[in-house]
């Protein structure tokens, strides 16, 4: 990354907004704090001291959540972690005033997961501090799409020029929209895989270089990775299909189907897995696997993102 180049956004509110040129910056600067990740030591830096993060969590998280929470902390914030559960929101508070008391407290940064799609540009328009959308809805996941771009990156060298299959719940899933932007941008072939009934056809309008197909035996012979979506039953997905078993018999990704594909694909998956269903053990275990990958990934991606977008400038760089 050019010692010039300034980030230009104040929040992350998805990957649509980001050239491709704020991608490669994130990611670059990502691979520059992997290096202090990977410290036998001292595993910080005072890149953020004295900046304060808020984690506002609506939704259960396990890897965002905490991959957020120790980029934080290796950055040397200060952080409050709010528990939706427990606050006013739970009394019938509204987000917007929410948002405010949290202004009041004057944080830098804020996180947020939200099950509302535009909750965070909701959030935005009413505070100061710059917001970084961890999940809403079925929008977008912004730093999980950085954090798969930043692994293919890494084991494949590239991004332009990839052929990437994406399979599964397509209708329901916030990862593979924002993959899908990030995707495209850089340059890599996406080809969406899944059943009819999990494939908007509005996505087609939206992505018109995507390529959509029902078929996974047929695709997979040319992909340079597969990145697997779980079944997202908690937002209704079931009444899509006909049953996991017959789900399974086309779209699991199994050593059958394993033995179709090129012999270095690399399987991702952005978890949380159904072991079983749209992957078995063996595969998810297997060599060709880069699913902790994602999750070790996770935290240099999301230092990069709350550096870039909370330094000052003037402000010594890690």
């Amino acid at each position: 990354m050019s010692e010039r180049y300034i980030f230009p956004h104040k929040h992350l509110l998805g990957i649509e907004p980001l050239s491709a040129q704020d991608i490669t910056a994130i990611l670059d600067q990502a691979e520059a704090f992997e290096e202090v990740c990977e410290r036998p030591d001292i595993k910080i830096v005072p890149a953020l001291r004295k900046r304060l993060v808020v984690n506002l969590f609506f939704e259960n998280s396990t890897r965002t959540r905490n991959s957020f929470e120790i980029a934080e902390k290796r950055l040397s914030a200060e952080i409050i972690n709010f528990d939706a559960n427990a606050s006013a929101l739970a009394k019938g508070e509204t987000l917007v005033d929410t948002a405010l008391n949290l202004e009041a407290m004057r944080p830098d940064l804020t996180v947020m997961r939200h099950s509302a799609a535009g909750a965070h540009a909701l959030l935005a328009r009413h505070i100061k501090a710059g917001v970084i959308n961890a999940g809403d809805g079925a929008h977008e996941h912004p730093t999980q799409a950085l954090l798969d771009a930043y692994t293919l990156r890494k084991r494949l060298g590239r991004l332009d020029g990839l052929k990437v299959a994406i399979v599964g719940d397509i209708r329901h899933s916030r990862v593979v929209r924002s993959n899908l932007w990030l995707l495209t941008k850089m340059g890599a072939k996406v080809t969406l895989v899944g059943p009819p009934t999990l494939l908007p056809t509005e996505m087609k309008e939206a992505w018109p270089t995507v390529d959509f197909s029902y078929d996974l035996d047929a695709v997979l012979p040319e992909q340079d990775a597969i990145m697997m979506l779980r079944i997202q039953f908690e937002r209704g997905t079931g009444q899509f299909i006909p049953g996991q078993g017959e789900y399974a018999r086309f779209y699991q990704l199994n050593a059958a189907r394993m033995k179709r594909a090129k012999k270095d694909v690399v399987v991702m998956h952005p978890g949380p897995m159904n072991r079983g269903v749209e992957i078995t053990s063996d595969v998810a275990d297997g060599p060709n696997n880069v699913i902790l990958d994602q999750v070790t990934n996770g935290v240099p991606v999301r230092m990069a993102v709350l550096y870039l977008l909370g330094v000052r400038r003037g402000d010594s760089e890690a």
